[in-house]
């Protein structure tokens, strides 16, 4: 998370851990890149059930990612749903709130941008996710989109309450971010 590669170079997945602390609370992050690669379909479903919070990450400079954003959102909700709440699938009222951080990467290559930075805002807010623009080359606006994962991890597990409830155990586990 804290240098860039040049050279991309995708794999099944890569995973990266890194202790932060966020608005004062320290955290052991554990990052699952998994490139978003159509062949690995068979392994998203488990990577979706065991994250707690998502970045769903397109290039501004290529609108066929972008396009493919909210299935992806669409498929983190319905497999988070089906297995927090499997009675209440077939209600249409979603009754899980998962993290999910829509990045629009490599903003420093504006001169290739082919997707505006309102189609972004316009697709989180319908959405119902944060946004972010960033640059993973620049480092710029990284670091504030994943802990705006992280504030919603702390948040889902203090309960909507405010208080730990029974998620206390996972307070030793860290946030598994995708």
């Amino acid at each position: 998370m804290s240098s860039f590669v040049e050279t991309y170079d995708p794999t099944i997945e890569d995973c990266y851990r890194k202790q932060w602390v966020v608005d004062d609370q320290p955290c052991l992050l554990e990052v699952l890149d998994t490139a978003g690669q159509e062949e690995y379909t068979a392994l998203r479903d488990q990577w979706i059930r065991d994250g707690e919070g998502f970045l769903v990450v397109y290039s501004i400079c290529s609108r066929s990612t972008f396009d493919r954003v909210e299935r992806i959102v669409q498929r983190i909700l319905r497999v988070k749903d089906e297995t927090l709440n499997p009675t209440q699938f077939s209600n249409p009222q979603r009754s899980v709130r998962v993290p999910v951080v829509i990045v629009g990467n490599k903003r420093d290559q504006f001169a290739f941008r082919e997707v505006s930075t309102e189609e972004g805002q316009r697709l989180a807010m319908r959405l119902g996710c944060d946004f972010y623009e960033a640059s993973a080359r620049t480092n710029a606006n990284v670091e504030p989109a994943f802990k705006s994962c992280v504030r919603g991890i702390i948040q889902g597990r203090r309960g909507s309450d405010g208080s730990s409830g029974m998620r206390r155990r996972k307070k030793d586990r860290p946030c598994v971010i995708l």
